[in-house]
């Protein structure tokens, strides 16, 4: 990514000279930076391939959600692998410049499916007839084309232009999904009432519309608001960077609020532990 310096494990590895205590603090920091990416690699490579083939399994005739989900999910792929050249090789090689080319394409689509699967669980409940008619499988299709599309040309700036007008332009390509994220949620929340949709259904659509707005909110926001506010702490930047690179975590639990059932059993958790606290409090008020 444009401005991202990252120092890899066997440039921590090589420091043996004497130090200062602010050089010991940055080479500490880099050295934890690079073992909670090396966490976050791992996890994500073992767990995102199973969740693609269980997300496969969701697809059917006129059933396009899971399509955006896939395509979310193989975006997130794309980043934990160019999050491994960042690990490996050293800043300004082809290698390192082409995985952080890419990096940004795949962290520009993730949020650009985001959008998608947040508008199609909107219209199912405040559009269902207008949905209905328009949920073949070529919409989609072109949608995931030309969300791939975009974040390839905006990428292609960085060659053009300057690097702090790059990162300005990358932030409020970012920043663009807020409204969208919150639309979509009040929207759906307001046409809950009159829509026809069994109340599983409806269930499990606010949540993965809230968990997609808390994704955005708490990963992609401290990023857009560091570029933006053209803050130089250097701590800030690496917590904005680390907290991007939590995303294609996140983006998992979006299968896990996909599967039926899955909201019933937290909606039940909630409430078995709300009674058992009742019970208790009326104990030892008894």
């Amino acid at each position: 990514m444009g401005g991202f310096n990252f120092t890899n494990i066997s440039q921590n590895n090589s420091y043996k000279y004497s130090c200062n205590n602010s050089d010991c603090d940055v080479i500490t920091h880099n050295l934890a930076t690079t073992t909670l990416t090396c966490i976050i690699i791992s996890i994500g490579l073992c767990l995102i391939p199973v969740a693609i083939y269980a997300v496969c399994s969701l697809v059917r005739k006129n059933h396009v959600a899971p399509i955006y989900v896939i395509n979310l999910l193989i975006s997130d792929l794309i980043q934990l692998c160019c999050l491994i050249i960042w690990v490996e090789e050293e800043e300004g090689s082809i290698i390192y410049e082409v995985g952080s080319f890419l990096y940004d394409v795949g962290l520009m689509a993730s949020v650009g499916f985001m959008v998608c699967v947040a508008l199609e669980r909107y219209l199912v409940i405040a559009h269902p007839l207008w949905y209905s008619f328009r949920r073949a499988i070529k919409i989609p299709v072109l949608v995931c084309v030309v969300v791939w599309i975009l974040p390839i040309v905006f990428n292609s700036l960085r060659f053009w232009i300057h690097s702090d007008t790059y990162l300005t332009i990358y932030a409020t390509y970012l920043l663009l999904p807020l409204p969208l994220f919150i639309f979509f949620l009040g929207g759906t929340i307001r046409a809950l009432s009159a829509s026809r949709v069994p109340s599983d259904e409806k269930r499990r659509i606010v949540g993965i519309l809230v968990l997609v707005l808390l994704i955005y909110t708490l990963l992609f926001m401290p990023f857009v608001i560091y570029h933006l506010s053209e803050h130089d702490d250097r701590t800030l930047f690496r917590r904005a960077y680390l907290f991007l690179q939590l995303s294609p975590l996140a983006d998992l639990f979006l299968y896990v609020f996909m599967r039926k059932g899955t909201i019933d059993k937290l909606l039940a958790s909630v409430c078995c532990c709300r009674m058992d606290s009742n019970d208790i409090t009326s104990q030892c008020e008894g």
